[in-house]
């Protein structure tokens, strides 16, 4: 019975010691607003991502995405980079919309360059919390 009741220990502290391993980065939860620049809010839920400017700590350690949905009124306030809702790296991120399922937004809702992390004017900075509401150019109606 001993000897069992030690094997039962030694493997949950196994199991607990794997579990332990630490995100090297460090996270910041942030919330705000999606809207057009006049104020108004975009017709639909989109999905936000955050790409992280900052370098990786090696050749295999990057700093991982954040992301994720407006609500209705264009607030976000769960982005999600490694655990549940636990925020973005610390520092600057570009932030793309797209559809909630990841999907190019229509160009009469978002023009295309909010939907690629490369060419988004958008910027959100984690040392300055006014970054965290997000205005869009409303796209020209033909």
């Amino acid at each position: 019975m001993q000897r069992r009741l030690l094997l039962v220990a030694a493997g949950l502290i196994a199991l607990l010691a794997g579990c332990g391993q630490k995100d090297p980065f460090s996270y910041v939860k942030i919330s705000g607003k999606v809207t057009y620049e006049d104020g108004s809010t975009l017709p639909a839920v989109v999905q936000l991502r955050f790409y992280p400017q900052s370098p990786p700590l090696d050749g295999k350690t990057y700093p991982r995405v954040g992301a994720g949905l407006t609500d209705a009124e264009g607030k976000y306030r769960s982005i999600t980079s490694h655990l549940a809702g636990d925020g973005v790296v610390r520092g600057k991120h570009n932030v793309t919309l797209s559809t909630p399922k990841g999907g190019r937004l229509p160009p009469d809702m978002v023009p295309p360059e909010y939907n690629s992390f490369d060419k988004t004017p958008l910027l959100v900075d984690t040392a300055d919390p006014r970054t965290f509401n997000l205005k869009i150019r409303k796209p020209t109606t033909k």
